[in-house]
């Protein structure tokens, strides 16, 4: 969306000549590959005129309610760079008009609508149609050149599944909650909903509610749960005490859980929310008293031994073609990085035999050949911060034996450890080192934190988001949103009754393009990285923890090994107005720009 925002920009300032929005637009388009590398050639392009892209007469003129300033006008001078120029009389007399004489709804409406104009003008058919779901985007800045080790995740890293094993997770976990612990029949009545529950959200154990939380620690209202219900905004404010603001103590801990909140963070647990909200829908709808805190245990467990008991993995066993998916790419990505001298690992938690017959279907029977080190149940995060396990051997039927580990050998299996052992065996230390797991807090965030390692994270549902991103109904309405919110924030000075009226009409106008934004990629819970405007709490610590982050291992295979990836300078809130691409943001963040230029 950053050609469309920059090019918004621009149409903002140019109001006088809109015929040329869609031909600034596709310029934009057309340029926005090599803006990191030819950023004198993109200001050259996105300006008109010689125009400066710091430079706001114009933007004034057309998106902020004319006021009285200086009593003469000649004299007045706007900052382009370190120099000062005088403005021509037209621009001084278009920037400095007095309120027009008429009535301030009239008045308000037509910049609406003006507004509308330029957003329709700005986004012809599909050509906001720019995000490629196979892009590596960088946290941190990461020189694959220095990086000579890569480690893996197993689950979802190097293996990923279909969604057909949820639904698996899912009825057999109800299957347990139903006949082991006992809970009513009707529980079984409840199917598995693949749309319902996305990933990061946040549960509330004693009241029994499942909710987004975003970076700030507020809930975000319109996506709070109890069972398969949301809960009205009134009633979260009056259930949290009048605000929507969950206490730091309150939230979910460093890895996730705390004596309140569990934040639900990998992938596996989309059938834990769903059989949880499942449960609260079939206790609540049938007025039967529980216990919230017993049920959360209850379901925790249940799903537990599906994995336990091995149900899972004897599923995927006895069906990898159904359940792995794109395993040619894992087998290319292993072998591209093997045949240019870099060195390989497996650190997983699932066992051996598992982990064996999924590599070998993927890669085949060699697979060990491309790894230097392999562990397995490894009992992550504990192998990362805990020196008490010491390794054991396997041998080759997966058999536990009994010999001292002085070394870490290729060709071997090893189980259980520690990462203290593994520096001091391996010496793997540091930068060089590239991790590339699923889960933010068991796989990266003492790699990153605790051991100065680089961090990769697998975020599947990336891929999903960017075909959403990609629509021109999400161009269309994310845009006409932002211009709408800033349009909000410069016309809020008129106070007359009629104007309140109008910015009322205008509130409610943005809070439906709120629901329709985030509908479009989940009814319930919306985009898993953000919320109605701030990033989500999963997004914080996605940017935390991860150096990169991407939608599948693949994604390297359209990366040299040689090519660094850099991080964009996203601009603090008062950096905003230098930054051309944030230009459009930082103009409505200080919606009298030129007129204040001369402050220092």
């Amino acid at each position: 969306m950053s050609c469309t925002i920059r090019s918004f920009c621009t149409a903002l300032r140019q109001t006088t000549k809109p015929k040329s929005l869609c031909k600034v637009l596709k310029t934009s388009v057309a340029s926005v590959s090599s803006v990191a590398s030819s950023p004198t050639t993109q200001i050259g392009q996105c300006c008109e005129n010689g125009q400066s892209c710091g430079s706001n007469s114009g933007f004034l003129h057309a998106t902020s309610p004319a006021i009285p300033t200086s009593p003469s006008p000649a004299n007045h001078t706007q900052v382009v760079g370190k120099k000062r120029k005088e403005l021509s009389p037209a621009l001084s007399e278009r920037a400095l008009t007095t309120t027009p004489s008429i009535d301030s709804k009239t008045y308000l409406w037509s910049r609406y609508n003006e507004m509308k104009r330029l957003v329709h003008d700005l986004i012809p058919p599909g050509v906001c149609n720019i995000l490629n779901p196979s892009t590596i985007y960088a946290n941190n800045e990461v020189d694959l050149d220095k990086v000579d080790i890569y480690g893996f995740d197993y689950d979802y890293t190097l293996a990923l599944y279909s969604s057909a094993l949820d639904r698996m997770i899912y009825d057999k976990a109800r299957e347990f909650l139903v006949k082991h612990y006992k809970y009513p029949e009707g529980i079984s009545k409840y199917d598995y909903i693949p749309s319902f529950a996305a990933r990061g959200l946040h549960y509330d154990i004693q009241k029994g509610l499942l909710m987004k939380i975003d970076a700030f620690h507020y809930i975000q209202l319109g996506t709070v749960y109890r069972g398969l219900k949301p809960v009205p905004d009134e009633e979260v404010l009056e259930l949290y005490g009048g605000t929507h603001h969950v206490p730091l103590q309150e939230v979910s801990g460093f890895y996730g859980k705390g004596p309140v909140m569990k934040q639900f963070m990998d992938v596996f647990s989309i059938p834990e929310m769903t059989l949880l909200a499942a449960a609260n829908d079939y206790f609540n709808s049938n007025g039967i008293e529980y216990d919230p805190g017993h049920l959360f245990k209850d379901v925790s467990d249940a799903i537990g031994m599906v994995h336990i008991k091995g149900y899972m993995y004897k599923w995927i066993m006895q069906d990898l073609e159904k359940y792995i998916i794109r395993g040619d790419e894992t087998y290319a990505v292993l072998h591209r990085l093997v045949s240019q001298g870099k060195k390989l690992f497996l650190i997983t938690n699932s066992p051996f035999s598992f982990v064996d017959k999924g590599m070998k279907y993927m890669v085949g029977k060699e697979w060990r050949d491309f790894f230097d080190v392999v562990i397995v149940e490894a009992d992550k995060p504990h192998f990362f911060n805990n020196c008490g396990k010491p390794f054991r051997r396997l041998d080759g039927n997966g058999d536990l034996q009994w010999d001292k580990i002085r070394s870490l050998d290729k060709g071997q299996i090893y189980k259980q450890g520690n990462l203290f052992d593994f520096l001091r065996l391996t010496g793997w230390r540091g930068s060089k080192v590239l991790y590339f797991g699923d889960h933010l807090y068991s796989d990266l965030a003492d790699l990153m934190l605790r051991h100065g390692w680089r961090t990769a994270a697998i975020v599947p549902e990336l891929e999903m988001e960017t075909r959403v991103v990609n629509t021109e109904q999400y161009a269309q309405s994310l845009t006409w949103l932002q211009a709408l919110t800033g349009l909000l924030e410069r016309m809020q000075m008129h106070r007359d009754l009629e104007s309140k009226e109008v910015l009322q009409d205008w509130l409610k106008e943005r809070e439906e393009l709120r629901a329709v934004t985030k509908n479009l990629f989940n009814p319930h819970f919306g985009s898993i990285f953000r919320t109605c405007h701030n990033p989500t709490f999963f997004s914080r610590r996605l940017c935390r923890f991860s150096d990169l982050y991407m939608a599948s291992l693949s994604c390297l295979l359209n990366y040299d090994l040689s090519y660094t990836f850099y991080p964009r300078r996203t601009p603090l809130q008062h950096e905003a107005p230098l930054w051309m691409d944030q230009l459009c943001t930082g103009c409505m963040k200080t919606p009298f720009l030129e007129e204040m230029a001369h402050i220092r």
